[in-house]
């Protein structure tokens, strides 16, 4: 079994340009073209029983359409075979984050999605910490891009040490930091984040940061507490399963990563 812990899909009206807009920007050739048939597409290539679908909000007002989609990609998904799950999303600006979240929990979804670069505002900003901690009080898991976003180099929005504030005050239950801690902040994720009480996931980690470090990470903050992801369609879901099957794993860590972990945190048990 496998599961993706990171993927983006689009309505697809709006697919191919946003897909193309973000390639652009990032320089990133994309795997598939952001639409749901293609993701199922790149899974069955690649052997992958569930995809985890991550909606990012990037304007308040935008909180009923997206939510929408992802209920719509839950019900025609999510459902039977089962294999795309959908979180909802929120942005840092909404005047009703905690109406928002608990509409989120009464309509079903396992989690939320915060993209500080794209939403515009620093992770330990008094805003996200009021979401996490709302979040966490409905048993919500939230997923945030950390690190380096390659189309918004810079400043970075979600920093090693800014997640480090959060879980310390916040103490958030289910924090899925993204991109290994941090995208290419590596060093800093090893630092003050290994052995914090969050879970990392792998998305764009393959091929970016060296095995050595990567595998030294799997290993310090325990296997136990990664998530196999691809962010979906940036990297490849085969060759990112391959590339984790030659870091010298063993085959109990190996399952753990790509299907346990994810299987308890989502409560499929």
């Amino acid at each position: 079994m496998v599961i993706d812990f990171h993927t983006h899909l689009f309505p697809d009206k709006i697919a191919e340009k946003t897909i193309q807009s973000l390639a652009d920007r990032s320089g990133l050739s994309p795997f598939a073209n952001g639409m749901a048939e293609s993701l199922l597409e790149e899974m069955e290539e690649g052997h992958v029983d569930l995809s985890v679908v991550l909606p990012v909000v990037t304007r308040p007002e935008q909180f009923t359409t997206i939510t929408r989609f992802a209920c719509e990609i839950n019900e025609r998904y999510g459902k039977g075979d089962y294999r795309l799950l959908s979180f909802g999303g929120i942005h840092p600006d909404s005047s009703n984050y905690k109406e928002e979240l608990r509409e989120l929990k009464q309509l079903g979804f396992k989690g939320i999605k915060l993209h500080p670069d794209y939403q515009g505002a620093y992770f330990n900003d008094m805003r996200y910490k009021h979401i996490v901690e709302e979040a966490s009080k409905l048993d919500l898991i939230i997923s945030v891009h950390a690190g380096v976003d390659v189309g918004f180099p810079d400043p970075v929005h979600c920093t090693p040490k800014m997640a480090q504030e959060v879980i310390k005050e916040v103490k958030p239950t289910k924090l899925v930091l993204a991109h290994l801690g941090g995208w290419k902040l590596w060093d800093e994720v090893e630092e003050l984040l290994v052995h914090e009480p969050v879970w990392f996931d792998t998305a764009v980690a393959f091929g970016v940061c060296s095995d050595e470090q990567l595998k030294r990470i799997i290993v310090q903050h325990g296997a136990d507490r990664i998530l196999f992801a691809t962010d979906s369609p940036w990297s490849g879901q085969k060759e990112s399963i391959e590339h984790l099957g030659r870091l010298g794993l063993s085959k109990g860590e190996q399952e753990q990563i790509l299907f346990g972990n994810a299987v308890r945190l989502l409560d499929m048990e």
